[in-house]
């Protein structure tokens, strides 16, 4: 692995020494503001040259084994096997049995959420807003890989803290017939008719419902929105980059 520049975070989590792991921030790449500096996306107006530039970078940094899987998210629940062949494909999860197939997501305050297996024998990446959360892209995503969840180890990355989320109504009823994640996800908000959502609770209990142990689920303690150095957040800046959240088998 290379060296461990500022621009990337690291999972703290008892993952196997056959999985690698990284989640990027906004910091050390190419891009210019709105987008400064190490935007990942395709999708959010940078030049494309930038954008080339720090995808590059990225893969030099994390001495990545081949290109990542990207994917085209539209807040759903289709799973994605991942590919090397450097082809953008529709979905919000990816996941890889093969070494050397790297799994990704970006997000700017949606929660990534990377899983592996004890074993370190498959990997997957989410991409966790609250639309994907409510249409069940968790227990989704857990029914069709190919081991049992209570296998599985699961880290939370940055994402939107509850304090700085304020969501309608409408959003916490998507969640009605999950009454856990009902209660531990969503406070009220002093605006009436509006609540605080906490992403990373919602996540939590979903994990803990599908069968993974809540003493095998780290991270989810960093917010986008209040780290502006840090970090992207289309909350805090409507125009701005998107980071990732990757995942691959050694």
């Amino acid at each position: 692995m290379a060296a461990e520049p500022e621009s990337i975070l690291w999972p703290r989590w008892p993952a196997p020494a056959r999985v690698r792991a990284a989640c990027t921030t906004r910091i050390g790449g190419h891009s210019q503001a709105p987008w400064a500096s190490f935007n990942l996306s395709e999708r959010v107006g940078d030049t494309p040259a930038a954008v080339a530039a720090n995808r590059a970078l990225l893969a030099r940094q994390l001495a990545l084994p081949g290109a990542p899987q990207w994917l085209h998210q539209v807040h759903g629940t289709d799973l994605v096997a991942a590919a090397d062949d450097g082809l953008e494909r529709r979905g919000d999860a990816g996941w890889a049995r093969r070494p050397g197939l790297v799994c990704a997501v970006q997000s700017a305050d949606c929660l990534p959420v990377l899983l592996c297996d004890r074993d370190g024998t498959c990997v997957a990446a989410l991409h966790g807003g609250w639309r994907g959360l409510a249409a069940g892209i968790i227990p989704r995503t857990l029914a069709a890989l190919p081991l049992p969840p209570e296998r599985w180890l699961a880290w939370l990355g940055p994402a939107i803290c509850a304090a700085c989320y304020e969501v309608g109504a409408e959003a916490r009823a998507a969640f009605a017939a999950d009454a856990d994640a009902t209660r531990r996800g969503f406070r009220p908000a002093a605006r009436s008719g509006h609540w605080h959502a906490d992403l990373a609770a919602i996540a939590r209990a979903q994990l803990a419902a599908c069968g993974v142990p809540e003493t095998a689920i780290f991270g989810g303690d960093l917010c986008t929105r209040e780290d502006p150095g840090r970090f992207y957040s289309f909350r805090r800046d409507g125009t701005t980059g998107r980071m990732a959240a990757l995942i691959w088998l050694v």
